[in-house]
């Protein structure tokens, strides 16, 4: 279930240093959080172990975006992109994520690892008119919105002549 806190308008910075590590099985339940994400979420283990990562979604993050990551990360992919979260308190804090597939000995997906650290703030000024975009086009259609704004996003990615992988390691690289 998304996280249903109203936000307030302090953010929080991470630091050059900061990982943000978790692990999630198959659905997006998190079995393993590091200290990082349990300080600057200020969530404890026992909120965040066994409940869903989207505990953490900011509701200014587009549902596009969420169905993007699933379809990258379920083709075995990796996933780069830019995620504003929101912490226990209302605070909020942007990341630049990386999410692969955990593999277990065999080959086989058990879940999937995702690696956070700070988001450049020329990417985030770059990100934020998109992703306000994207919410719009979410809020004139319900039952298509998610789509119709992740189509707009390619359509962005496309512009830039990127993939869509390239683009945000270009922004990430050049903040």
């Amino acid at each position: 279930m998304m996280n249903q806190k109203t936000a307030i308008a302090h953010e929080y910075t991470l630091n050059e240093e900061d990982f943000i590590i978790s692990k999630t099985d198959n659905t997006g339940l998190i079995t393993y959080a590091n200290r990082a994400f349990m300080q600057i979420s200020q969530y404890p283990a026992s909120k965040l172990l066994g409940h869903p990562q989207n505990i953490v979604r900011h509701s200014d993050m587009p549902k596009g975006v969420f169905k993007l990551l699933w379809r990258t990360i379920q083709q075995r992919q990796e996933f780069f992109g830019f995620i504003k979260n929101i912490c226990a308190n209302g605070d909020f804090y942007w990341v630049f994520a990386n999410i692969t597939t955990d593999d277990d000995i065999a080959g086989n997906a058990q879940g999937y690892h995702s690696i956070r650290r700070k988001a450049p703030d020329s990417a985030i000024e770059t990100i934020i008119p998109i992703y306000q975009e994207m919410l719009s086009i979410e809020k004139q259609n319900s039952a298509t919105g998610a789509d119709d704004s992740l189509e707009y996003l390619e359509s962005w990615v496309t512009s830039q002549g990127l993939s869509y992988r390239n683009l945000m390691l270009k922004l990430y690289k050049n903040g």
